[in-house]
């Protein structure tokens, strides 16, 4: 590592304000600071110490999302071949999840590269993430062109017109994932595109709970061979790395524990699931919607509801950021989801929806929280 730092130093002064590289000195930047503490700092007060930067959390992401992806490439080959033993069914899942994720990175990386060279900032890490997350959503099949094509809509469409990070909207990978779904549907709907297996006829566990209207949707479930501990474990058909609710959960953990994510969002998003879940068990017997009557257990553990609320939902830069409002908009998220899977069989999954219309709502939640605190503050000032 001495020797890398010696390279850098001999060629950071042609990276340098007036150096003959200086419109590339993000790529030096990206690289030093990649292996590197930062050697700059703060010449004025204040002087704000803190041990996690954006690069710490971003990486802390990444490993959380790590029990899921490893989980997620050994199922996409125990859904080709559940004869199969462990070693080979985690060898199928690599060999078709890794070139999603190379796809992903080395195009999107392009853009962002790109971008930071002509508006002369540093390349943002959150890329890291936005990289591996959308792979993570998508069937294990999908073309790797559609993939090329989700992560240049999601980082250029999605962040970068908007001004880039810190000031999008909306969560870049699921800009990217919605771009795929509705530009190529074909590829990202049906029952045959969660698996590598083009013989396989099953149906995922949330396309199993509607099949049939009139009837019980957890009998369905059932019926079609799905367990609870399967959909909880995760092996079922399903995205990548989204089936399992138990590497999902340790992820978490250590995204509650670091404090990288609030923990208001995901319990905002499980409360808003469990209260939109109970009232359609309640209104089930009236209708002949066979997904009124799912549980919300049911809801929790099938489909991308836990990938969703633990990752894609407490995005730092789309999420409401005061308290109040990380309750109200986790909340909505978890009614929007049910709430879609329930009355549009179109888009059973739901989460990814949810999540997006949860971003457009976070300013103005936001908004109204500032405004009742301040509103409250005048009144308490009034009356000294």
């Amino acid at each position: 590592m001495r020797r890398l730092r010696n390279i850098l130093d001999r060629i950071e002064p042609g990276f340098q304000e007036g150096g003959r590289w200086n419109r590339f000195a993000p790529l030096y930047e990206m690289v030093d600071t990649l292996f590197y503490v930062p050697g700059t700092a703060t010449s004025v007060a204040p002087h704000v110490r803190d041990a996690v930067d954006m690069k710490r959390s971003m990486i802390t992401v990444i490993i959380a999302l790590l029990p899921a992806l490893f989980f997620g490439m050994y199922n996409t080959g125990y859904q080709a071949s559940p004869e199969a033993g462990f070693l080979q069914n985690m060898q199928t899942g690599v060999l078709a999840v890794l070139p999603l994720i190379l796809v992903s990175y080395i195009v999107g990386g392009l853009w962002e590269v790109l971008f930071a060279v002509v508006r002369r900032h540093d390349i943002n890490e959150g890329f890291l993430v936005t990289g591996l997350l959308l792979p993570m959503t998508l069937p294990p099949g999908i073309p790797l062109w559609m993939v090329a094509m989700g992560i240049s809509f999601g980082i250029v469409i999605g962040k970068e017109v908007t001004g880039g990070t810190g000031y999008n909207i909306f969560n870049p990978a699921l800009v990217a994932r919605a771009f795929i779904f509705f530009a190529y549907p074909g590829q990202m709907s049906g029952d045959p595109v969660w698996s590598l297996a083009d013989e396989l006829t099953a149906a995922t566990p949330l396309a199993a709970a509607s099949s049939v209207q009139g009837a019980d949707a957890v009998g369905l479930v059932s019926g079609a061979g799905y367990s609870m501990s399967d959909m909880f474990l995760g092996l079922v058909p399903g995205s990548v790395g989204g089936t399992s609710t138990l590497a999902i959960l340790a992820g978490a953990a250590l995204l509650l524990v670091t404090r990288i994510a609030n923990w208001r969002i995901m319990a905002g998003g499980v409360v808003g699931m469990v209260a939109t879940a109970l009232l359609a068990n309640m209104i089930a017997p009236a209708s002949q919607n066979s997904m009124l009557s799912l549980t919300p257990l049911y809801h929790l553990v099938m489909g991308g509801f836990a990938f969703g609320i633990v990752f894609m939902a407490t995005d730092p830069v789309s999420a409401s950021q005061t308290n109040a409002g990380r309750w109200i908009y986790g909340v909505l998220i978890g009614f929007f989801c049910v709430l879609i899977r329930v009355l549009n069989q179109a888009f059973v999954e739901g989460i990814m929806l949810s999540v997006l219309l949860g971003n457009a709502f976070a300013p103005m939640i936001d908004y109204f929280v500032l405004q009742q605190n301040i509103a409250k503050r005048k009144r308490a000032y009034a009356k000294q």
